[in-house]
């Protein structure tokens, strides 16, 4: 194990700030995905709701490892070969697109409740008031909401970060994919993974830990 952390350990943090930085990028897009078909599926629309149901059930539907073949290698086949338009995705832009659709499902659910968990007459007080409905949103509802919504968003900041394990079928350089190089030029099975497995632990406690901090103070604050 001590020849994996002096000889590697530099690489597998550079690993790790990569995990970080595409769960990033994905828990952003996320959000913008999440906040649309969440907003979709709260209107009094019945084509909007139907819109937003079947994006969640889809995405919800398909397993990560079969959206992350389709975007890196399906998209670009498509259009390479049946538009007749060159196109290719990093790894990085294609596991950020696939982060940011099955995160943004789960988003858009999170978003769903949160509004719907805002007392309806708050809409009605505001809209009594002449504001109209978006804007009744967006300074009324959307506010309250989002105070319990946070330990939500955090929770699946964390998933998404687990999730991006299965991301190295694409060959993104996380740290799954750099720790099975490090196994591969190593022979140590058990060192390499029990090394990979407590970073992960450190990441994803701090993570929790300030999710439950962030849940007493909102809960204290109501």
């Amino acid at each position: 194990m001590a020849l994996i952390v002096t000889k590697y350990g530099s690489l597998l943090l550079r690993a790790m700030g990569q995990t970080l930085l595409l769960a990033l990028c994905g828990l952003f897009f996320a959000c913008i995905l999440g906040m649309i078909f969440g907003l979709l599926s709260v209107l009094k629309n019945r084509a909007c709701n139907v819109i937003a149901r079947i994006f969640v059930d889809v995405i919800r539907g398909v397993p990560m490892i079969v959206l992350a073949y389709f975007v890196f290698f399906g998209v670009p086949y498509f259009f390479n070969n049946m538009v007749g338009v060159s196109f290719n995705l990093s790894a990085l832009q294609a596991g950020t697109i696939c982060l940011a659709l099955n995160c943004g499902a789960y988003m858009a659910e999170i978003i769903r409740a949160g509004i719907q968990s805002v007392d309806k007459g708050q809409m009605e007080a505001a809209r009594s008031l002449g504001l109209p409905y978006w804007r009744a949103m967006v300074r009324v509802v959307l506010p309250q909401a989002i105070r319990t919504m946070i330990p939500s968003i955090i929770n699946q900041f964390i998933i998404t970060l687990k999730d991006t394990s299965i991301l190295s079928v694409i060959g993104f350089p996380e740290l799954v994919n750099t720790a099975k190089n490090v196994q591969a030029n190593t022979f140590m099975s058990f060192q390499t993974w029990g090394i990979v497995g407590i970073m992960y632990l450190i990441v994803i406690t701090i993570l929790s830990v300030v999710a439950k901090r962030l849940e007493r103070r909102l809960n204290r604050g109501r």
